[in-house]
């Protein structure tokens, strides 16, 4: 046998090459998900700065009034947003940063006042804490009933301040309260909250009434009288399709997102979206990992279950149903994701309702986890640049940063005066 050292060394070289460009292949995938890791991956370019700042931000739902009631005892004298609050999703200088123009904050109590006899009472506490955030800072803040008074505290560069009551708990079956409430400031209703009432059913609750009892439907007809939003964020399928059949005005969800995106009962399912063009309401998109991640939403409903089972087991020990959910919450972590999955859930409901029936609806102070690059109302301009990547036209993107919002709140209005 002759031994070829051409050959071999031949062979020798291609074996090389080969592996060296294994490996720069690894190199480069390696580089290239490092870059996209960076904060470079959100950075925002001159032409969606230009068209974020030509808009305006109008978010359905944050809950900074909560968080600032239950972490001080001062309130805003111990949280004063005019100052960095690094603990908070919401501060002045970010609220500008995201170009927010327009933000229904929500005066959510929770469902536990309906046992304690509370939850009215503690509803207009949390309205009055509204009030006295616009009175502190007058220069940022300024009270809107209604689409025009948007229009016209938007145009000054203040933020236009709404308020949305989260739960149909706060009104405890009394239209007479709902109607209060409303003269106090209130502009949407959410349905219900986390547990089923006498009169509507709750998406993360056994049904009762297989969506809106005749009380729930006079409700809804008293909230269109008053011009009020009727907000179905939180209820059951049933009772989103009920709220749609007899409102006479366009509804909301003020912090949803799409079920076939990611599968909890929080979100909104095909068959709703599709009816909302005839209804003209708007999904305003919610930014909890929880809500929009499809791994996130699956450990959650698996947390949720066990929360369920825990209080059977221990019914008159909270402290025990804590430690054990805390125990499994460290077990089963749920992942963040990344900005992106947003705009999927916004392309989602454009795909199946339309570009006229989607907002922003952030849910901001109010969850635990967000996705990242959209970390506190300072980043709302990750929205337009994501969607600018994905071909959408200013036009298009202002219909979901504000446009829709303000349509549906005129609607409301127009049909509160025939």
């Amino acid at each position: 046998m002759v031994f070829n050292n051409r050959s071999f060394f031949s062979s020798l070289q291609m074996a090389l090459a080969i592996y060296i460009a294994f490996v720069c292949g690894i190199l480069v995938c390696g580089i290239l998900k490092a870059q996209q890791d960076t904060p470079n991956r959100y950075q925002i370019s001159e032409r969606a700065a230009a068209i974020h700042q030509r808009g305006y931000v109008f978010d359905g739902h944050n809950d900074l009034p909560w968080e600032v009631r239950t972490k001080t005892t001062k309130l805003f004298d111990e949280l004063d947003i005019s100052k960095p609050q690094p603990k908070l999703h919401t501060d002045i200088a970010r609220l500008r940063a995201g170009n927010v123009g327009a933000q229904f904050w929500s005066v959510y109590v929770p469902v536990e006042t309906i046992a304690a006899g509370n939850a009215f009472q503690t509803t207009k506490e949390q309205i009055d804490l509204v009030h006295k955030m616009i009175a502190l800072y007058p220069e940022t803040f300024e009270l809107a009933l209604n689409a025009q008074d948007v229009e016209r505290i938007e145009a000054t560069g203040k933020i236009a301040s709404l308020i949305g009551m989260e739960g149909g708990h706060s009104i405890e079956g009394s239209i007479g309260k709902l109607r209060q409430l409303h003269s106090m400031g209130a502009r949407y209703m959410t349905l219900t909250h986390s547990e089923t009432l006498e009169w509507a059913d709750s998406a993360t609750d056994v049904p009762r009434n297989e969506g809106l009892s005749p009380f729930g439907e006079e409700v809804v007809l008293e909230m269109n009288r008053l011009g009020m939003l009727v907000d179905i964020s939180h209820v059951s399928p049933a009772t989103m399709h009920d709220a749609l059949r007899v409102s006479k005005a366009p509804v909301i969800f003020s912090h949803s997102s799409a079920r076939s995106i990611a599968d909890h009962p929080r979100n909104v399912p095909d068959d709703v979206l599709a009816e909302l063009p005839k209804n003209g309401g708007v999904v305003m998109i919610n930014f909890f990992s929880g809500f929009v991640v499809p791994e996130s939403a699956k450990i959650l409903l698996q947390q949720s279950a066990l929360r369920k089972e825990l209080k059977a087991k221990y019914p008159n020990s909270k402290e025990d149903q804590e430690r054990q959910i805390k125990q499994w919450q460290l077990k089963n972590p749920y992942p963040a994701g990344q900005a992106e999955i947003i705009v999927d859930h916004i392309e989602h409901v454009i795909k199946v309702a339309g570009i006229d029936h989607v907002g922003l609806g952030s849910d901001f102070d109010g969850i635990s986890k967000l996705p990242a690059g959209i970390e506190d109302v300072a980043k709302y301009p990750v929205i337009t640049e994501l969607m600018l990547r994905r071909g959408y036209e200013e036009e298009a993107i202002h219909k979901v940063l504000y446009g829709n919002a303000l349509r549906v709140l005129k609607l409301a209005t127009q049909a509160a005066d025939r």
